[in-house]
């Protein structure tokens, strides 16, 4: 699959907005722990990858009734569905000068997944959490992610990359009180 960046200008993907507020310093905070493990670039994509993934629980799958929806509330609360997470991911690439764009896919609902930028290419990745039947990996050869689209059953992946958080994600983030009000409102389409 081809994907295309929504903007041209590659600095948007460094940017931060409300959602991936990489200026906060609980992000920065973050970012700087887990660079002083990294040899290099690459390393430390991995890092942030994995202690997106494995660090701060799927709501869905922890019973967390948390909605978290900006990077900094996921790392400060611990907590976030697959678009949260891919806000915390974003900030902590970006934090570090790492190009990041949001993307997703279609399923029953719109899932959520980042994209990062190395050696010319974008690369997706899923920080949602592993668990049974469930194996997302970092990889800049080949994707691991936790879900693969059937187009047979009307599932997809779109192509776009987008700088910031698609409007309908983040309409439905911030106007959800709690988890179990989200889920009656989570996007099923972009």
């Amino acid at each position: 699959m081809q994907l295309i960046q929504n903007t041209p200008d590659l600095s948007a993907y460094l940017a931060a907005d409300e959602a991936i507020d990489h200026d906060h310093p609980c992000v920065r905070e973050a970012a700087a722990r887990l660079a002083r493990s990294a040899e290099d670039s690459y390393a430390y994509a991995r890092l942030a990858f994995e202690f997106v993934r494995d660090g701060i629980p799927h709501s869905q799958d922890s019973g967390d009734p948390r909605v978290t929806w900006r990077a900094s509330d996921v790392l400060e609360q611990g907590t976030g569905i697959c678009y949260a997470k891919a806000h915390a991911l974003a900030a902590l690439l970006r934090a570090e000068d790492i190009p990041a764009a949001l993307c997703y896919q279609k399923f029953d609902v719109v899932h959520g997944l980042v994209a990062v930028r190395f050696n010319g290419a974008w690369h997706r990745q899923d920080p949602r959490g592993n668990k049974p039947g469930v194996d997302a990996q970092f990889s800049l050869d080949g994707e691991r992610l936790a879900f693969v689209p059937d187009p047979e059953s009307n599932e997809m992946d779109y192509p776009v990359l987008y700088a910031e958080p698609h409007p309908a994600v983040l309409s439905a983030l911030k106007a959800a009180p709690d988890r179990s009000h989200l889920w009656k409102t989570l996007p099923t389409a972009l």
